[in-house]
C-alpha cells in the first residue's frame, strides 16, 4: 500500500530526522533543513502534507507556507513551534495553517493532528494566498487518548491546558467541585468531562438549571415527591438525586436556590440521605456532585446570602474557567470548530474565513465568551452569500470592537453596587437608633437574621 508523503522542515537537524524516523512506518518523509531546500523537495515531488517549525534562520516557517501555498494550496500543513503565542498563531492562520502544535508534544497527538489532516483533505481549504482559515481541528467523534480535542473542549492555549489536566486528575475522586466563571465559558463541558472521565462514567450524568426552577418545583426537582403531596402532584415523582445514583448530578447556577433548598442541600450533602417531597421514607443516593456560578460565592456569603456551611461543602475543589479573552490562542480553533458545525448542520455552502475578518474575530474580546462566539459564527455562516465570511459579514459590535462596553457596564455596576451599600448602612444605623440599639429587634425591623445583621455591622465599621 503507497505511503502519504510529508515533508518535514525544522532548522534543528536532530529534530527533524528524529521525527521522520518516528514517522517512517507509516509515512514516506522528506526532510529540509531551511525553506530554500524545502521549496525545491515540495516543487519535485507530490508531498501529500507540510510539517514545518516556525522559528528557522532565513525564511521562517511563516514565510516558507505562503510559498508552498502559492505552489500547491490544496496541500494542508501542519505549524509547529515551542511559542505559543497569540499573534504566531494568527500569522500561521493567514499564511494557511491547517492546524498548529505546540512543541514539545507526544507523537500520538501529532499522528491524529496528521491523519485527520490528510483525511479532510481540501475541506474548507484555501483557494487562494488571500484567503486565510482558522485551525482545524477534527469532530469530537474522533477524539483520540491524549489528544487535547477532548469531546466538544476545542484549545491550544497553555492555561486550558492545565485546567483539563486539573480535570483529569480530580475526575476519579467523589469530592464536590464548584467550577466558576463567567457567562458562556463552558461550565457544564468542563462538568461532562469529569464524569467522562471518572469511575462514574457509566451512570447516569444529570445537569439541573438552579435558576430556571422557582423555589416550590426546584425541591420536587431534586429530591422528587409522592403522589398527592401538594396540588398537581398526581403520582409519584422521582427526583434529580435518586435518579443519578451511582453518577454525577450537576447543579449549574447554584448561587440561585433560596435558602430553604440551601439546608436540604447541605443535609443530602452530609448524610447522602433524604425524603422526597410529602413522603417519610429515607432514601440514599451515591452521587458526585458539580455545581457552577458566574457569582462570587465568597461574597454572598459575606452578604448572607448563601450558607457558609453549604459553600465549604461545595467548594472543596475550585475550577475557574478563564474567559475568552484571557485565552486568545483558542479563539481561531473555535471559529473554525464552530463553522464546520454551521455548515453541517444548515447544510451550507460556507468555506472559511477571509484574513481580514479573521483578524478582526481573534481581536474581538468575546464578552459572552464561547456561546457568544459560536452564535455569531452561524449567524453570518447563515446570512453569508459568499464562499468566504468577510468583514462585511461581521456584526457591528463584533466589527467596531465593542468589548469595551462590558468593561463600561462593568464600572456602571460597581458603581451601583457602591450606592446599594450605602443606603444598607443608613438603613441599618436607622434600625439600630429605632429600636434603641437592641440588635435582635433592629435585626426583625430589617428583615434578617441577627447574624447576617452582626456581618453587615462588622462589613461597615459599625460598632
Amino acid at each position: 500500500m503507497n505511503k502519504n508523503k510529508i515533508l518535514i522542515v525544522d532548522d534543528e537537524i536532530h529534530t527533524c530526522q528524529g521525527l521522520a524516523r518516528a514517522l517512517k512506518c507509516e509515512w514516506e518523509t522528506f526532510t529540509a533543513s531551511n525553506g530554500k531546500e524545502a521549496i525545491k523537495i515540495f516543487a519535485e515531488n507530490p508531498v501529500d502534507i507540510i510539517l514545518t517549525d516556525v522559528k528557522m534562520p532565513g525564511m521562517n516557517g511563516i514565510e516558507l507556507l505562503r510559498k508552498l501555498k502559492e505552489i500547491r494550496p490544496e496541500v494542508p500543513a501542519i505549524v509547529m513551534s515551542a511559542y505559543n503565542e497569540t499573534e504566531t498563531v494568527v500569522d500561521a492562520v493567514k499564511a494557511g495553517a491547517y492546524d498548529f502544535i505546540t512543541k514539545p508534544f507526544r507523537l500520538d497527538d501529532l499522528d491524529g493532528v496528521l491523519k485527520t489532516a490528510v483525511q479532510s483533505g481540501s475541506s474548507l481549504q484555501l483557494p487562494s494566498k488571500n484567503l486565510a482559515l482558522p485551525i482545524q481541528v477534527p469532530a469530537p467523534s474522533q477524539k483520540a487518548k491524549g489528544s487535547k480535542h477532548t469531546p466538544q473542549i476545542i484549545y491550544q492555549s497553555a492555561i486550558m491546558e492545565n485546567l483539563l489536566r486539573m480535570v483529569q486528575q480530580i475526575a476519579p475522586a467523589r469530592s464536590s467541585v464548584l467550577i466558576t466563571g463567567e457567562s458562556g465559558t463552558g461550565k457544564e463541558v468542563i462538568a461532562n468531562a469529569i464524569h467522562a472521565a471518572s469511575k462514574r462514567s457509566k451512570k447516569a450524568f444529570i445537569a439541573v438549571h438552579c435558576a430556571a426552577l422557582n423555589a416550590n418545583l426546584f425541591e420536587s426537582e431534586l429530591f422528587g415527591h409522592e403522589k398527592g403531596s401538594f396540588t398537581g402532584a398526581n403520582e409519584r415523582r422521582i427526583g434529580r438525586f435518586e435518579a443519578a445514583d451511582g453518577g454525577t448530578l450537576f447543579l449549574d447556577e447554584i448561587g440561585e436556590i433560596d435558602a430553604a433548598t440551601q439546608v436540604k442541600l447541605l443535609r443530602i450533602l452530609e448524610s447522602r440521605s433524604f425524603e422526597r417531597v410529602g413522603g417519610s421514607e429515607t432514601l440514599y443516593s451515591d452521587v458526585r456532585l458539580l455545581a457552577a456560578t458566574n457569582r462570587d460565592l465568597r461574597k454572598m456569603v459575606l452578604a448572607g446570602e448563601f450558607r457558609e456551611d453549604l459553600y465549604y461543602r461545595l467548594d472543596v475543589i475550585n475550577l475557574e474557567i478563564p474567559p475568552l479573552r484571557d485565552r486568545r490562542e483558542d479563539i481561531p480553533a473555535l471559529l473554525q470548530y464552530s463553522l464546520i458545525s454551521s455548515v453541517e448542520d444548515n447544510q451550507l455552502q460556507v468555506k472559511g474565513f477571509t484574513a481580514d475578518a479573521m483578524a478582526r474575530l481573534c481581536s474581538y474580546d468575546w464578552p459572552g465568551n464561547v456561546r457568544e462566539l459560536r452564535n455569531v459564527v452561524e449567524r453570518m455562516a447563515v446570512l453569508s452569500q459568499h464562499e468566504y465570511i468577510d468583514l462585511p459579514n461581521l456584526p457591528d459590535h463584533v466589527l467596531l470592537g465593542e468589548g469595551h462596553m462590558r468593561e463600561q457596564t462593568k464600572i456602571e455596576e460597581k458603581d451601583k453596587a457602591l450606592d446599594v451599600a450605602e443606603n444598607e448602612k443608613v438603613l441599618i444605623l436607622k434600625a439600630l437608633k429605632e429600636s434603641n440599639n437592641n440588635r435582635t429587634l433592629a435585626a426583625e425591623r430589617l428583615g434578617m437574621s441577627r447574624r447576617t445583621l452582626h456581618r453587615r455591622l462588622k462589613q461597615f465599621g459599625i460598632t
